[in-house]
C-alpha cells in the first residue's frame, strides 16, 4: 500500500484526488489530508511547508517520491492510469513534466492563503 500526502485545502488537488479515491482498488492507496494528518507528516519526518508545495508518496518500502515521481507511483496503482504512467516517463516527456509541475507547483503555493500562513508558521 502506498500513502499519499497531498494538500486538501486545495480545491484543484482535492478534486483530482478524489477521482483518484473514486477509481483506485481498495486498500491500494492510503490518502492523507495534510490539514488532518499533520501527526503523520511528523512520524514521516516531512514537513507540513513541503507537502503542502509539493505531492508526496511514500511506498510500502518507506521510500518518498515527490511531484511528478509522486503522481507516477500513483497512476501505477489506478486503472487506465498506467499507460500515463509510461508516457510521462519517457525520458523529455518526464524533464518537461517536471519543469511544468514545479512551475505550476510554486505559483499554486504563493498564491494560496493556507500555505503563505504554513510558511510564516516554519520561519
Amino acid at each position: 500500500m502506498i500513502s499519499v500526502y497531498y494538500d486538501d485545502k486545495c480545491s484543484l488537488c482535492s478534486r483530482e484526488i478524489n477521482f483518484y479515491k473514486k477509481i483506485a482498488p481498495k486498500n491500494t492507496i492510503n490518502w492523507l489530508g495534510i490539514s488532518s494528518s499533520l501527526e503523520d507528516l511528523k512520524y514521516a519526518k516531512l514537513t507540513e511547508v513541503d507537502v503542502l508545495k509539493y505531492l508526496h508518496v511514500r511506498d510500502s518500502n518507506g521510500n518518498f517520491y515527490v511531484g511528478v515521481d509522486a503522481f507516477i507511483i500513483i497512476w501505477s496503482k489506478l486503472p487506465y492510469f498506467i499507460y500515463l504512467k509510461y508516457i510521462i516517463s519517457l525520458p523529455v516527456i518526464y524533464q518537461i513534466a517536471t519543469f511544468i509541475y514545479d512551475k505550476f507547483a510554486n505559483y499554486r503555493f504563493k498564491k494560496l492563503g493556507h500555505c503563505q500562513l504554513a510558511l510564516k508558521k516554519k520561519k
